[in-house]
């Protein structure tokens, strides 16, 4: 029977949506050994555990009997409503021991004991659609060994199973953002706390390359602001996202949302990566024409794109066979292709120029020459042709005749009519 229950439950446990119907979820513990070496330096040593994160009543069975569990039981906030509708294979959980580097504070809400030991619980969509951080409290009422806990975690056993509360969470649903330039973007940060009156601190830091910044901070003590971009008023119901001014180069980089209440300090991550798409141009209209045997420089650019990456290709075909979606001929990629160095342009944008050098023939006149600019910031490549229409040296010679012939006819036209108007004048000044 134990056997077949078993079963049952690492079934259901593969099902699919993580909801209130299924209340648990696998999770990587990765705990943490901390030790002086030989050398007399403090090392940690990381250790990566097999956990459950469970969520139910006190003395609940485990669900997975053979793993550490943390089971979380009733709270003012109720971890699941972060991640609601997400099916578990897009989720990945990972817990940790938080340290509190030795600062002991009284957690305040009813029935708290004297003592806390602290886990940090991080939810992330596998398409990076939100990163939630969920500070997970197991009271005691046994005193942390010594002052700096982190270096002296008491041990847990394989199958432990650890009551906790949800005592703060903090989520984006920003965790990555791509954004043009001059552009303006919302970086979301939310967060909340299982008591009222909370002394809270948000801040905001930019940081790229070595440098740091702040951007923004809030005391609700003291109700202290220093700088902006975040509303007051949404900050009271948890709300901390940052208004980023118009987009430029150096506004790429990590923005961190942090919010600190007494002793526990949690933050996200939001990357922002400036992504300008390319403007491409011919210098060739959409009919080009010559005659055969001229040769034309054909140039495709590709100007002020963002980042670096980004590839041209040439290729020639049927104009009639570019919009058939079955049994057309694959178009034919040119070879004689030349590109120019990089272009930095002042804006820190790129230009490149992809160019060859078109021989007309009769076999190509009709044929359409396309340029196919990839680059990160496009969905689909951005096209721009041109169809070569090649005329043989007779006709080309009769064209310029015939131009030359009416150019003269119109000369002569116009010569007759002012002799025509000087000799009017003549008559008409000669006296009787």
């Amino acid at each position: 029977m134990g056997l077949i229950l078993n079963i049952l439950i690492y079934l259901y446990l593969s099902a699919g949506v993580w909801s209130i119907q299924n209340p648990w979820l696998p999770c990587q513990f990765t705990d943490e050994h901390v030790f002086t070496n030989n050398e007399g330096h403090t090392e940690t040593r990381l250790i990566h555990r097999e956990a459950m994160l469970q969520f139910g009543q006190k003395e609940d069975a485990p669900v997975n009997p053979n793993a550490i569990t943390l089971l979380i039981t009733g709270s003012k906030l109720d971890l699941r409503r972060y991640v609601e509708g997400v099916e578990e294979e897009q989720l990945e959980c990972e817990l940790r021991r938080y340290s509190t580097e030795g600062i002991y504070v009284r957690w305040p809400v009813m029935g708290a004991l004297e003592y806390n030991r602290w886990f940090l619980c991080t939810l992330r969509h596998s398409r990076g659609l939100f990163t939630v951080t969920g500070f997970l409290r197991h009271p005691s009422d046994q005193p942390p060994p010594g002052e700096q806990d982190y270096r002296k975690w008491p041990p847990i056993p394989d199958r432990e199973v650890l009551t906790t509360t949800v005592a703060m969470v903090i989520k984006t649903k920003t965790p990555s953002v791509k954004a043009g330039l001059m552009s303006q973007q919302k970086l979301h940060c939310q967060f909340d706390v299982d008591h009222k009156g909370a002394n809270i601190t948000v801040e905001w830091h930019w940081q790229h390359r070595g440098e740091r910044n702040k951007l923004f901070s809030y005391t609700s003590r003291t109700g202290h602001t220093q700088g902006s971009g975040v509303g007051l008023k949404a900050l009271a119901t948890g709300d901390a996202t940052y208004t980023l001014p118009l987009s430029k180069m150096s506004s790429e980089g990590t923005y961190i949302c942090s919010v600190s209440v007494n002793p526990l300090f949690g933050s996200v991550d939001i990357n922002l990566h400036i992504e300008e798409p390319p403007r491409v141009s011919l210098n060739v209209g959409p009919t080009f024409s010559l005659q055969e045997g001229q040769e034309q420089k054909v140039v495709c650019e590709a100007n002020s794109y963002y980042p670096l990456d980004v590839e041209i290709v040439w290729y020639e075909q049927d104009p009639a066979a570019s919009g058939q979606r079955v049994g057309a001929p694959l178009p034919k990629v040119l070879d004689n292709i030349l590109l120019s160095s990089h272009k930095h342009n002042q804006d820190r944008t790129y230009s490149l120029s992809a160019f060859f050098y078109l021989k007309a023939s009769l076999r190509q006149s009709g044929k359409q020459f396309t340029c196919s600019v990839s680059h990160h910031s496009l969905k689909v490549p951005i096209k721009k042709s041109f169809i070569l229409n090649v005329e043989e040296p007779g006709s080309w010679m009769f064209n310029i005749v015939l131009g030359l012939i009416v150019i003269l006819l119109v000369i002569l036209f116009v010569m007759l009519r002012y002799l025509h108007s000087v000799r009017k004048r003549a008559v008409e000044k000669k006296p009787y």
